[in-house]
């Protein structure tokens, strides 16, 4: 007898600003992204960041748009069965979905030498970060995996349903305060950040 059960669905909205497995049972982890973006004027420093700030993806967290951004959506499905009077994880298909919105600027082409290099320089930070918000997601939803396979067989798969529920609680918060220490330490190493990419790039156009 095989009883299924719907994960619980997170949704989570990231903003720019790892098991021996039972034999019984088996997983996969599905990963899906996608790139949107949204188009931005302007021809000096300036008016891109105040295009970025009219025109960049709106959060409810922050309040706010921001430079970039990352929708995150978990979900899945637990299927158990009973092995004698014991009740068991079958088998586990947890789900990620990314979704990156990032800026496109419609006058790259145009620009000058100096404004391209800048644009380009942001543009890459810009995506890198968005990456690895999605990157932090995809280690969570193998995290999930893995220790909803390490259940143990329970007396009722009730009392497993719940055990999954709060093991699918913790590692939700888990990956959120990941994505907030991420942010936290971008935020404060933006500016060097942006230095080295601005100067690395500057000697690679000047040795060509």
């Amino acid at each position: 007898m095989k009883h299924s059960r719907r994960l619980r669905a997170a949704l989570i909205l990231a903003v720019l600003t790892g098991i021996s497995l039972p034999l019984s049972a088996s997983a996969d982890v599905v990963v899906r992204k996608s790139i949107s973006y949204f188009q931005i004027g302007g021809r000096t420093a300036a008016e891109l960041d105040a295009e970025l700030s009219r025109k960049g993806p709106f959060t409810q967290a922050s309040g706010s748009r921001h430079p970039g951004a990352t929708q995150i959506r978990f979900g899945g499905d637990l299927t158990y069965a009973l092995r004698g009077n014991r009740c068991a994880v079958e088998d586990v298909r947890v789900t990620v979905d990314t979704k990156l919105i990032i800026p496109r600027w419609k006058n790259r082409n145009r620009a000058s030498r100096e404004m391209a290099t800048l644009w380009d320089a942001l543009s890459s930070d810009i995506k890198r970060h968005e990456e690895r918000h999605a990157e932090i997601a995809r280690q969570h939803a193998k995290l999930l995996e893995q220790r909803l396979l390490k259940l143990r067989p329970t007396r009722d798969c009730e009392t497993l349903q719940d055990r999954a529920s709060e093991v699918t609680d913790e590692v939700t918060v888990a990956h959120d305060e990941a994505q907030m220490r991420f942010d936290m330490i971008e935020a404060k190493n933006f500016q060097d950040r942006m230095l080295r990419i601005l100067r690395h790039r500057r000697e690679i156009q000047e040795n060509q």
